[in-house]
């Protein structure tokens, strides 16, 4: 409601809704004891580490010694534990969401990229471990907040241009070289981009809908739950409270994917039925060439997962 009032999709009211949580234009945050101070960094996770004045990592603030500051020292020490709390209540639902705007081939502004991902002092932190793309350009932001391609050459931004997180799918060859940058960077993703498993359907799954490969197979309920958080839906719920169903909806004039499910899945004791058998496993028409190939090959990774 809030979004619709303002104009906007619930993903740009997102963009605008992530806090900036008091840090510096550094991306980071120093804590003072008085007679030691402490700069407060953030990993690929979001998760915040600590380094002192000599340099040195640590994975948390020091409580307070006799010779720090009085009034100082507990209270950094409190943000610090205010900060950890309310920026793992962030990351999670930041990582996921920029995962699906991977997957759905979400785009931005040069402006919009510029304030929600390289300018703010929390988000940064994710955008300067992934793959970013405009066209046919594809570049990752630099620790100085630049551009540079897979050569590390300048990348410049056009006014006009679109910026989205390109699916391996759509780096193609390109995937091994940025790949085989990241690694010699040390660079760690928060979420798999070059290292996503890829997969297509065979011209026999296009043509008849039935995806015969993963008929059959039983697996634990809990995998089965876990395709929620992926954006499966649960068929309907019949006799019993339980539902022998569950189904991918794709954008577009895509056909929906679904999988029957023996015993089914009870909603309210899931352990009741703890193992799963996939009975039937298609398309509810053939796809054809309804269903792009990002979407096909996240579709049966979700399908592989459940193994």
């Amino acid at each position: 409601m809030v979004a619709r009032a303002r104009g906007l999709s619930a993903d740009e009211l997102a963009d605008r809704l992530v806090p900036g949580f008091g840090l510096d234009d550094a991306g980071t945050l120093v804590l003072d004891y008085g007679p030691r101070r402490f700069t407060v960094g953030f990993d690929e996770t979001l998760t915040p580490f600590v380094i002192d004045e000599a340099g040195k990592h640590r994975k948390t603030l020091p409580k307070p010694g006799a010779k720090d500051d009085a009034d100082l020292a507990p209270a950094a020490y409190a943000r610090f534990a205010a900060l950890k709390k309310d920026v793992r209540g962030v990351a999670g639902d930041q990582i996921r969401r920029l995962e699906r705007a991977m997957v759905t081939g979400r785009r931005w502004s040069a402006a919009e990229f510029e304030r929600y991902f390289v300018e703010h002092p929390l988000l940064r932190h994710i955008a300067r471990r992934l793959v970013w793309t405009t066209g046919d350009t594809a570049f990752r932001i630099a620790e100085d907040r630049t551009f540079a391609d897979v050569d590390d050459a300048p990348v410049r931004l056009p006014d006009e241009a679109r910026i989205g997180i390109p699916h391996p799918l759509e780096l193609g060859d390109a995937n091994t070289a940025w790949a085989e940058l990241f690694a010699d960077y040390e660079i760690t993703q928060p979420f798999p981009q070059l290292g996503r498993p890829v997969d297509a359907l065979t011209g026999a799954e296009r043509r008849t809908g039935r995806l015969e490969r993963f008929e059959g197979g039983t697996v634990p309920v809990g995998a089965v739950l876990g395709l929620h958080r992926r954006g499966w839906e649960r068929g309907p719920v019949e006799d019993g409270g339980v539902y022998h169903s569950i189904v991918r909806r794709f954008p577009g004039d895509a056909p929906d994917l679904v999988v029957e499910l023996v015993p089914g899945v009870a909603v309210t004791a899931v352990d009741a039925l703890p193992e799963q058998t996939l009975r039937e496993v298609g398309f509810a028409e053939p796809p054809g060439e309804t269903l792009d190939a990002v979407a096909a090959s996240e579709a049966l990774a979700d399908l592989s997962g459940l193994g």
